[in-house]
């Protein structure tokens, strides 16, 4: 499979959406359109396609760059990887977190970070096979509904 990965562009809104929605992230072709744009003025953010000549884009990872306050460097964030189904067992997600590896090492990162719900074990071991570890524990809290 000859898959082309580049940087995320408007034109690609509506096929992200859909890969969004296909990992269980429901988000609208105006939400990734209004995402994309903020990426176009950052150095510090920004996505990868894959693109299948055949099917167009295939695949999607977005990657932000922290500064760490603690320490010299900086801390790149995964926040989104997806293959589509029909995709997937072929290098496409490999590629695409070379890309976010690569943006990373370039913005003087000192590491990637990446999180991945307690359900997805397939995406768990497709990380370890990259190298990733498990590292610390994430807590959060959702702000409250307004009123």
């Amino acid at each position: 499979m000859a898959v082309t990965i580049r940087r995320a562009e408007q034109r690609d809104r509506d096929a992200i959406a859909r890969c969004l929605t296909a990992l269980g992230y429901p988000a609208s072709p105006t939400l990734v359109g209004g995402k994309l744009a903020s990426l176009e003025t950052s150095s510090a953010d920004t996505a990868f396609v894959g693109v299948d000549p055949s099917a167009g884009v295939v695949g999607v990872v977005s990657v932000h760059v922290l500064p760490l306050f603690h320490a010299p460097g900086n801390l790149a964030r995964v926040t989104a990887l997806v293959v589509l189904k029909s995709h997937r067992g072929g290098g496409i997600g490999r590629a695409l977190m070379a890309a976010a590896e690569t943006f990373a090492w370039e913005h003087e990162c000192q590491r990637v970070e990446v999180t991945s719900g307690d359900h997805r074990e397939e995406a768990h071991a497709f990380y370890v096979r990259l190298g990733y570890q498990v590292d610390e524990r994430r807590f959060l809290k959702h702000r409250a509904a307004a009123v």
